[in-house]
């Protein structure tokens, strides 16, 4: 594959390119629907493509084909250097890179159950017993929907800068989603489950296991009361301090989006959060669902700070952002498959523990509330956030009291992260998939129990 990569790399320089690079993929995809016991969707098959990506006259040109043929890749060479070429005669500010060190590698992965190799018959076996598991529980569970997806294969990449690499693509994913009802209150959960190290992530998150605490926590909420609305003390759990530190903060350190407009363009060096906050983006986690050896620039992965102690000190970049804040890129360059051009993406994003226990963030707190588990999360530029909470507890005199439902929290991103005022010793990563420009990435986010001074709950008068 290096020869004939090579053999279009030299096509592009033919064509006027200042910069190419190519990504190529061969990869095997599984994907299962389950909804109410009944297989709703199913799809197994190959996949195999390449996109060429070139630069000429500081513009870009991207083309992408179905197949990794020599022939068609220089056509669609060709095609990216007069796309870019007509751009460059219109462009305000000529893209420049940053410089990288070439590197030639090859990362192989040998998990001890490789999806590919794994039934039909075995994958939609498992959705139906997370199926059994959930409604077995309770007759007051009213419906269960598994989504399911693999992939696996090898990629391609080769840049003009005289980089070559084959990688190994491995990911297993799936996402369960329940509901319960009891008269006219209706409950909901969800868990995701998803892994780069292969088909056995299920050995241990079985369908009993995850199927119970899905359906133990649906069925517990049904008795569950509407939080009181206002601003309370909160201890926040792993689950939702990933989802916050991923929406509220991660995308705004996203380069791309930082030059777009986001509260973080004059904050480099500048103190946002207290203390207690230390922040990363981290693609070296082994296992996590965000991590990989290089980026889809060819750039090394590795372990980039955000905030320490409050200050922000770094943001992700691609090697287009890095030349323009004269920073080092990171390696966050991503994109969903080859018909995609690589965007600055999070991979495993959370903040680093601190000291205290679980007990220790709960003592002094008169009234507040205990935010285990997530909902949904979105956030925007401005900073301002909203998160909902799938599962939530009072805490009163610094003891955990009764369960509470449709809890919400909402506020602006630095006036939040100003008042986490102790953090917790635990530590917990949680799979899921993001979407951004019309593209999804696979990541993961997390970190231990953070109590905040307070945050504005979203509940009942």
């Amino acid at each position: 594959m290096k020869d004939e990569l090579l053999k279009v790399i030299n096509s592009g320089r033919s064509f006027g390119a200042d910069y190419i690079d190519i990504r190529g993929e061969r990869l095997s995809e599984a994907s299962f629907t389950l909804k109410d016991g009944r297989v709703e969707a199913a799809k197994e098959g190959l996949q195999e493509g390449a996109s060429v990506r070139v630069l000429v006259n500081g513009a870009w040109g991207f083309a992408s084909v179905g197949s990794l043929e020599t022939k068609v890749l220089i056509d669609a060479t060709r095609k990216a250097c007069s796309m870019a070429k007509a751009a460059s005669l219109k462009i305000k500010e000529p893209v420049k890179l940053y410089e990288t060190k070439s590197v030639e590698d090859r990362i192989e992965k040998r998990p001890l159950k490789n999806p590919s190799e794994i039934s039909i018959e075995e994958k939609l076996n498992l959705l139906f017993n997370f199926n059994k598991v959930i409604f077995d529980y309770d007759a007051r569970v009213k419906s269960c929907t598994i989504d399911y997806l693999d992939l696996s294969g090898k990629s391609y990449f080769m840049n003009s800068d005289g980089t070559y690499i084959e990688q190994d693509k491995l990911y297993v994913w799936s996402r369960i989603l329940a509901t319960a009802k009891e008269g006219n209150i209706l409950t909901y959960g969800r868990e995701e489950i998803g892994s780069t190290a292969g088909f056995e992530v299920f050995d241990e998150q079985t369908p009993e296991k995850i199927g119970t605490l899905i359906a133990k926590r649906i069925i517990n909420q049904l008795k569950a009361k509407t939080p009181k609305g206002g601003t309370f003390p909160a201890v926040i759990g792993p689950n939702v301090v990933g989802v916050f530190v991923h929406e509220a903060f991660g995308h705004l350190a996203e380069a791309d989006l930082t030059l777009s407009g986001s509260v973080l363009i004059d904050k480099l060096g500048k103190k946002i959060a207290s203390d207690q906050v230390n922040i990363f983006d981290d693609g070296t986690i082994p296992g996590a669902f965000g991590s990989f050896k290089y980026d889809d620039e060819g750039v090394p992965t590795k372990k980039t700070m955000l905030i320490k102690q409050g200050v922000v000190v770094g943001l992700m970049h691609n090697r287009e952002t890095a030349a323009k804040f004269n920073m080092e890129p990171t390696g966050n360059a991503r994109a969903q498959n080859f018909r995609y051009e690589p965007i600055i993406r999070m991979r495993n994003t959370y903040m680093a523990p601190g000291d205290h226990t679980f007990e220790e963030l709960l003592e002094g707190i008169k009234f507040g509330y205990y935010l285990k588990s997530f909902r949904g999360g979105q956030a925007n530029l401005d900073g301002t956030f909203q998160v909902g909470i799938q599962e939530a507890y009072e805490i009163i005199d610094g003891e955990l009291g009764a369960s509470v439902r449709n809890a919400s929290i909402s506020g602006n991103t630095l006036e939040a992260l100003f008042k986490v005022d102790a953090v917790g010793k635990d530590f917990e990563l949680w799979p899921g998939r993001c979407g951004k420009g019309g593209q999804t990435a696979f990541i993961c986010d997390g970190g231990p129990h953070v109590r905040v001074k307070e945050v504005l709950i979203g509940g009942g008068a």
